[in-house]
């Protein structure tokens, strides 16, 4: 064991070039990588949080959209960027969690090459249908016409592998029905398929369902979430429908590994702070969700849980890509 005195003297030069480092963080604008398209949930999340994190931090905060297989291209490249703060990842459950356990080779590895700052919030999903099905009110209605019509309903995601692609596999196989899949590179251009009554089904974060509800464009059948959303408290869940399906599309915040441990510090509180801003937590009232900054160690406990859970679903249907 190293006497206490040696190693608090090998120990001081890595204190004192982070001092000056931390003294300085950040000392020009700092980037936020979003893995998927503009408009989508993780962009809106990026966006709301950008204006106070900007207040917080004394610097401007971009966002630039990397979009691709499912967020892994966006990951990987803020995996590849310097890791000294000034670039982040706004992370989802799919790029954390389930990438790994769905691509063979996703170009990153979340625990290797990411240090985990904090959750900021968690979205719950609901499960929409298109205008082209108008007698279609509820879930053992979409089951009824799905086993009358074997493989001719249709459904969007993000992405293969991604959570709406597992959430709606998942619930027709519990029903005992078969749909056709139809991924695209984000939520926006999903929903447009949805709306334009390309597609039929889409599971989907509570703000853009409800607002894409509100002229018609799509109806809600359920949500997926513990118990009725304020923000659609007419839409019955999924349990209440008799299907327990316990999924919801988390946001969390990154920074590329070997970040020195006080720009992390300093990263965590400034989310913190962020999160708890008004402009931040009314944008987040709007997608139904609420702000859950926490610590990286929590974070990281929740991506090691969801990708236990999410690796059970993997292996159970046999998805893996190249």
């Amino acid at each position: 064991m190293i006497p206490l005195r040696r190693r608090t003297l090998l120990a001081a030069p890595a204190l004192l070039m982070a001092g000056p480092a931390m003294a300085a963080y950040p000392d020009r604008p700092v980037r936020i990588i979003s893995g998927y398209p503009p408009g989508g949930t993780n962009d809106i999340v990026a966006r709301a949080l950008s204006v106070p994190l900007s207040a917080v931090l004394g610097q401007p905060v971009v966002i630039e959209n990397r979009p691709g297989a499912g967020g892994c291209i966006g990951a990987a490249a803020a995996a590849r960027s310097a890791p000294d703060g000034h670039t982040l990842f706004l992370g989802i459950v799919d790029t954390q969690s389930i990438n790994p356990l769905v691509y063979r080779q996703p170009g990153y590895e979340p625990e290797r090459d990411f240090a985990p700052v904090s959750l900021v919030t968690n979205i719950p999903f609901v499960m929409v249908l298109g205008p082209a099905h108008p007698t279609i009110r509820d879930l053992p209605g979409l089951t009824a016409a799905s086993k009358a019509a074997p493989g001719q309903f249709t459904y969007a995601s993000w992405g293969v592998g991604s959570t709406p692609h597992l959430a709606l596999l998942r619930l027709a196989k519990a029903q005992g029905f078969e749909m056709l899949h139809v991924p695209f590179n984000g939520m926006a251009p999903a929903l447009q398929s949805i709306t334009a009554g390309q597609v039929d089904v889409m599971m989907l974060g509570a703000g853009s369902a409800e607002a894409a509800s509100r002229d018609g464009r799509v109806r809600v059948l359920a949500s997926v979430a513990p118990e009725r959303l304020a923000l659609l408290p007419q839409v019955p869940t999924l349990k209440e429908q008799g299907l327990d399906l316990p999924m919801g599309l988390w946001q969390a915040m990154y920074a590329p590994a070997r970040t020195p441990e006080p720009v992390i510090a300093r990263l965590n509180a400034a989310v913190r702070e962020a999160a708890q801003a008004p402009s931040f937590v009314e944008a987040m009232r709007a997608q139904g969700a609420v702000p859950e900054p926490g610590t990286p160690a929590e974070l990281l406990a929740l991506q090691r849980q969801e990708r236990d859970a999410y690796g059970a679903v993997v292996r159970d249907l046999s998805l893996v890509l190249d």
